[in-house]
């Protein structure tokens, strides 16, 4: 079997192992055996495939995992669900009186239980507040 196919077979290997594992760790010794198979298929011999091998996953490694890590701990700018209703703008259709536990608010068309976010706030039906919270089914809201 040809050096080339080796390396691919092991670049292949490396790479189903990074899609089950997800770490980032194996993916760049899977670009440094693409390479040693470039290099091999080139006509290189196996010790100076094994050098590009190395080289190319040690700067791989050095340069891609720091920038896949700090992507990995970036949160998510989309908000979806209730988290997306945070912030947003909403009348009241029912006086908001957390002491009665009474209230109710329209958030996107929708109808909304709703206390104020502050416990002796009094809020009349009319009027446009701001979803600071979502607690199961009842908006937290403030004017």
């Amino acid at each position: 079997m040809d050096d080339w196919v080796v390396w691919i077979i092991i670049a292949v290997a490396l790479s189903v192992g990074e899609i089950l594992n997800m770490s980032f760790f194996l993916a760049p010794f899977a670009v440094g055996a693409l390479a040693a198979a470039l290099a091999s298929v080139v006509g290189l011999s196996l010790v100076p495939a094994l050098a590009v091998f190395l080289v190319v996953s040690g700067v791989a490694f050095g340069g891609l995992r720091p920038i896949a890590k700090r992507h990995l701990r970036t949160p998510p700018q989309i908000r979806t669900g209730t988290a997306a209703l945070i912030g947003k703008s909403a009348v009241v259709v029912e006086r908001i009186e957390n002491h009665e536990g009474v209230g109710a608010i329209r958030l996107d068309g929708e109808i909304w239980t709703a206390r104020g976010f502050e416990e002796d706030v009094v809020i009349e039906a009319g009027t446009r507040v701001q979803v600071l919270e979502i607690r199961g089914a009842t908006a937290l809201v403030s004017e």
